[in-house]
């Protein structure tokens, strides 16, 4: 069974930072496109951040400078350091990843959802 787990979420003050992992796991050839997805209250899932098997990566406007999208291909995880975070970076992130199983088949896998809270 291929999966995803997340770890990282929580509570934090505006201005603090907050570092996410989501770690991928079972009968994985190869990871391509990696990305972190968030849901605010009342709103549509939006990409935040997005990152190649390349290294390329591609970041939401109201995020760029602030969060940094990383992966480790060994490790098969894909991270979000998010800096500065404000009120508004509130929601439950999701990571997304494109994977070739050992079958060589094609899955797209979502993460169970972690949720961020930045509030004084």
């Amino acid at each position: 069974q291929v999966q995803l787990v997340e770890s990282g979420g929580g509570l934090v003050q505006p201005g603090g930072s907050l570092r996410l992992s989501c770690a991928a796991s079972g009968s994985i050839f190869s990871i391509n496109g990696m990305g972190w997805y968030r849901q605010a209250p009342g709103k549509q899932r939006e990409l935040v951040a997005a990152i190649t098997s390349g290294g390329s990566t591609n970041y939401v406007k109201s995020v760029k400078g602030r969060f940094t999208i990383s992966r480790d291909d060994a490790k098969k995880t894909v991270y979000l350091q998010m800096n500065s975070l404000k009120p508004e970076d509130t929601g439950v992130y999701y990571c997304n990843v494109d994977v070739v199983t050992d079958s060589f088949r094609y899955l797209e896998l979502w993460g169970q959802g972690t949720l961020v809270t930045v509030s004084s």
